[in-house]
This record gives structure tokens, sequence and C-alpha cells, in this order.
């Protein structure tokens, strides 16, 4: 996604207060995300639900960059690596996401996301060739320390309490595929006409990750554990656009502006605010107001970006 050529060296990664801004957006669209799939999850079968929220921001998103579809576009000469975004970032990530909310919480889900930065690293090492640097490794536990006081509300003792079911896993599964989604986008050169136009570039993942989303859900239906039918009511039906909207068309401009400007790992560490926005969101539905706790995670979050990011 940057303008060099793919023989030049990558820049030095540094974190902007627009890349920060960036990131934060979309963690907190991801944290309402979580919450609104899992009421969804009673509603709509998982690999379903991914795609008809992708289907729907693909129509959203056509009297944008229609053009990118059209013979002649840069995405056809570069189709396999949309490909692959798409079946990293649209097709399996969500997926694996929404089907891990239909057997876990979303405070669970969440919770095993936090794992993310730590994928960041082992996948940017072992495949990218990208070195782990003391710094890095501080950051991830500063940041996962700032998740384990979201979970427990600042009392650690409330950790022998958490259960882990096998939806779980599938979060793990998903996280490995995000790592791989994060590294494969801060590497990836564009084309000029494509990278200039961020709905171009955006459309060109969903037009090929519906085509993953789509033989994932029709698999989906082959199963004997899929429910019988959908049940679509006018607030299902408004819940599914959001997540079509923000969640996704949104949040993924967003992502993808503070990557550009950072890294994988750098902005990986982001998604640990992904926790402590769900859990404040839980606290204003409830009625609660913020607790210090909250404060806390944050600090320490923030923490673990900086040290991550120091050179």
């Amino acid at each position: 996604m940057n303008p060099a050529p793919p023989s030049a060296a990558p820049a030095a990664p540094t974190l902007t207060v627009s890349a920060a801004a960036s990131l934060l957006l979309a963690t907190a669209l991801w944290a309402s995300n979580a919450i609104v799939g899992r009421y969804l999850a009673a509603f709509i079968p998982p690999l379903t639900l991914n795609w008809m929220r992708w289907s729907l921001a693909l129509i959203l998103l056509l009297p944008l960059a229609g053009w990118v579809l059209k013979p002649g576009s840069p995405l056809w000469r570069h189709w396999k690596r949309y490909a692959a975004l798409g079946l990293l970032g649209i097709g399996a990530y969500n997926s694996l996401q929404y089907w891990a909310l239909h057997t876990s919480s979303a405070l669970n889900v969440t919770l095993v996301g936090s794992s993310t930065p730590l994928w960041m690293l082992l996948v940017g090492r072992l495949f990218f060739g990208a070195r782990i640097r003391p710094l890095d490794l501080a950051g991830v536990a500063l940041s996962i320390t700032g998740v384990g006081v979201v979970m427990t509300r600042g009392e650690w003792a409330a950790l022998a309490g958490i259960q882990f079911v096998p939806g779980d896993l599938l979060m793990i599964a998903a996280s490995i595929v995000w790592a791989f989604y994060n590294w494969l986008l801060s590497r990836t050169r564009e084309p000029a006409a494509v990278r200039a136009d961020w709905a171009g570039f955006l459309l060109a993942q969903i037009a090929l990750g519906v085509m993953w989303s789509s033989a994932f859900a029709a698999a989906e239906w082959t199963l004997p554990a899929v429910p019988p039918a959908l049940v679509l009511t006018p607030l299902v039906a408004a819940l599914v656009f959001y997540v079509a909207l923000g969640p996704a068309l949104v949040s993924y401009r967003f992502w993808s502006l503070g990557v550009q400007k950072t890294n994988a790992t750098i902005s990986g560490f982001f998604i640990n605010f992904t926790p402590v926005f769900a859990a404040l969101m839980s606290t204003v539905l409830l009625g609660e107001p913020p607790q210090l706790y909250h404060g806390v995670a944050f600090a320490l979050i923030i923490s673990g970006v900086f040290v991550s990011s120091r050179r």
C-alpha cells in the first residue's frame, strides 16, 4: 500500500497521532461488532452472517469504487494478491469470529483476541523475516496485563472464574489469520491507481472476499448443526446493516490507514483496546459509570503501544 516500488526498503515505522486515532476508531467499532455479533448469534448462522455483512458492504461501496470491477482495472492484474487479502481479512477472520460468538461470550472472544500482538510477532518472525525486539515483548506484556485488568475488573482473583469453551479456540485461529492479513497488508505494494483510491482498494478485497464468504456460507448449510432458517426482524436487519457499514467499511478503512503509517507489529497492539472499548460499551448499556480499572487498563495498553513503537 506504499507508493515505493517493490525493491525499495520499507520506511522505519512511526506512530503518529493520526495513525493512533485511525487504529483506535477501528478497534472501537470492532468492539461493538463483538457485542452485536453475540446478539445476532441467536438469529443468523455465523458464516451466513459474515456473507450477509460483506455482501451488503459490497453493495454500499459499489457507487464509490465500481470501476475496480470493470475489465482492465488493476484488480485483475493483481487478483492473486487481493484474493489472499479477501480470504484472510474478509472471509476467514470474520467467519471464525462470528462462529466463536455462537459458543463463547463477547467477553471471552475479546479476551482471547488480546493474544493477537503475540501472534503478530511470531508470524512476522517466521514468515516475513521481522525481528522480535525486547521492547516488543515488553509491549506485549504491558498490553495483555491491561486486558487482564479489564477482564477481572481490577481483581486478579477473578481469573480463576473465567471458563474457556471450544469457541475460544476458533478465536485463536482468527487471531492467527488476522496476523497474516496484517503482515500481507503492510508489505503489499499497491498499483498507484488503487492506492490513490481507498474505496477501490477495499472493494478489490471485498469483491473476492465475498466469493470466499459465499463458499463458506454454502458449506455451512450442509452441516446438521446449522439452524434451519434465518430469523429476520426489523432490529436484526438494522444490526446487520450496522455491522456492514461501521465495523466493516469504516473500520477497515481506518485500520488500513493506521497499518500503512506504522506496521503490522505496532498496529497489532491496538487490538487490545477492543476489550477495553467492549467493557466501556457494556457499562454504558447497563447504565454504569466507567470505573478506575478502566483507566488503569487504558494506561497499561497505551504503555505497551508506546514501548513497542520506540526505536
